[in-house]
């Protein structure tokens, strides 16, 4: 059995998803919680051309307004346990990224990620077999995740008060 070169990342990562969104850098969260990577739509339909969607909101510094059409059998659909655990009917795509060096055919469910503060969640069936996540490498975004963890704070003494 030949040997196989896994590729060390961190937590989050900086990521290309050159047929989507070009040169343009995004930072992903590593979850290997998760079983299938997860990408922020929004505006998602079915047309007669094929699942229509805008990678990220307007809410999104990344979002462009484009619409990317994937046509008719390019695409799947498949039901999720959420991280609350309810069960969602999602669509599944898949397209080339770059993440530590190497390029990857990635599979995505769209979503709403509109709350989280990573636009875009790289789950366990992307990184078996070729990444391995060093949870203190990586380049995560330190600032957005304290902001996000004193503001949960808030919301719980609110809550308790």
């Amino acid at each position: 059995m030949a040997d196989i070169q896994l590729t060390t990342i961190g937590r989050a990562e900086r990521i290309l998803l050159p047929e989507l969104l070009g040169d343009v850098v995004v930072v992903a969260k590593v979850d290997t919680g998760a079983d299938v990577s997860s990408l922020w739509a929004s505006n998602v339909q079915e047309t007669e051309a094929g699942l229509a969607f805008s990678v990220f909101g307007p809410a999104s510094p990344y979002f462009n307004g484009q619409i990317v059409v994937v046509p008719k059998g390019s695409y799947d659909v498949t039901r999720v346990a959420n991280s609350f655990g309810q069960r969602e009917v999602r669509f599944v795509i898949k397209t080339p990224i770059k993440l530590g060096g190497r390029r990857v055919l990635a599979t995505f469910t769209l979503a709403d990620r509109s709350n989280k503060t990573y636009p875009i969640l790289l789950g366990r069936r992307l990184l078996q077999g070729k990444f391995v996540v060093d949870v203190a490498a990586g380049q995560p975004l330190a600032e957005a995740e304290k902001a996000r963890k004193q503001q949960m704070k808030l919301e719980l003494n609110k809550r308790d008060n």
